[in-house]
């Protein structure tokens, strides 16, 4: 189907929608498009009625011409990488997206309730879109900060933001990761931890990076901090993962982010990665290096070069990443996750 004739056919929906049966929980439905319509962008629009949980969504992609469509959703979640397909072909590709209340950080804004996904990329091509209740996947939680969430605005994103895109039909990623908050804070609050807590099922993931708003934690607390977060993921069967934090784009004359700024030492002289390694070694948590993995980057990368990881050039912040940044730290995620067996080969893509 040409991309103009796709986008009068989605238009044709919208005098439709409102007639068209409200979406249940008990599906599936959605077989066509019949959820969706046309944006002003050229993307396709989709929102389905459903209660918070978890839902498998498989979308046709492919058409009478090539395309590029890539899939995200509730608040600017990449949930299918870019996916080309050729003239006349058409794919189908499946994952499972995690529809919570509220959908973004556990403190900001409600967001719209229900599951919202967009089709876009290059050439969007779409046939079909069908979402069934998956109320016994897997979800992989994140506890972490404004480096991990799933931010609200552009051009501010959250690594956790794009590793859906990742995960593959059977497991979703719970981002219940909140800007500005420590390990004290997030042990503090009801709608942080407790509320990851009473969710998590025996054998989900837990990954826990928490360590840029500790600013003022002295090295006793941040352990016992840690500890409980890991020993209480423990006791529901969870899986804890401690992660180190990303590296700040600080470099030194030499090229080099071997600082305290950079590599995250707070006021008080604590070195949380170090600190994290050591607990991890002690406690038997598995651990994703992620502060040496960005290092190695940054600096492969560069004083000019890194600053298209960070929002160096659009908010003279060195501290949170640009959609690349996120996309690449993402990605570096995801290969620990393979790595250490933390979610199976059949549930990466």
């Amino acid at each position: 189907m040409r991309r103009t004739a796709l986008l009068a056919a989605a238009a044709t929906l919208l005098g439709s929608l409102a007639a068209a049966p409200a979406a249940h929980a008990d599906g599936p439905y959605g077989q066509g498009l019949d959820h969706c319509a046309a944006t002003a962008g050229g993307a396709l629009a989709c929102h389905f009625d459903v209660a918070p949980g978890t839902y498998h969504v498989t979308v046709t992609l492919g058409g009478e011409t090539a395309g590029s469509t890539a899939v995200g959703g509730e608040t600017r979640r990449a949930l299918l990488a870019e996916t080309v397909t050729g003239a006349g072909e058409t794919v189908r590709r499946s994952f499972t997206v995690d529809v919570r209340d509220p959908e973004g950080e556990p403190t900001g804004p409600a967001g719209s309730p229900g599951l919202d996904l967009v089709l876009g990329g290059a050439a969007p091509r779409v046939t079909a879109v069908r979402v069934t209740p998956a109320p016994a996947a897997r979800r992989l939680f994140l506890v972490g900060d404004s480096t991990v969430c799933d931010q609200p605005g552009d051009p501010y994103t959250g690594w956790g933001q794009q590793l859906p895109a990742h995960l593959a039909r059977g497991i979703a990623v719970a981002n219940h990761a909140d800007s500005g908050e420590s390990t004290v804070t997030f042990l503090a609050n009801p709608a942080l931890f407790d509320t990851v807590e009473a969710a998590i099922r025996p054998g989900d993931p837990v990954l826990i990076q928490l360590a840029h708003n500790d600013k003022q934690t002295d090295a006793a607390t941040y352990r016992a901090n840690l500890t409980s977060l890991v020993e209480r993921v423990r006791a529901r069967g969870g899986e804890p993962v401690l992660v180190t934090p990303i590296v700040r784009r600080w470099f030194n004359t030499d090229g080099t982010l071997d600082n305290g700024t950079a590599l995250l030492v707070n006021g008080l002289g604590v070195d949380h990665p170090a600190e994290i390694r050591a607990l991890a070694a002690s406690l038997g948590t598995p651990l994703i290096d992620l502060t040496a993995l960005t290092k190695a980057r940054v600096e492969q990368l560069g004083p000019e070069a890194s600053k298209a990881l960070y929002l160096t050039t659009e908010k003279r912040d060195n501290t949170h990443t640009s959609v690349r940044g996120a996309t690449e730290y993402a990605a570096l995620v995801a290969e620990e996750l393979r790595a250490r067996d933390i979610v199976p080969d059949r549930q990466l893509r």
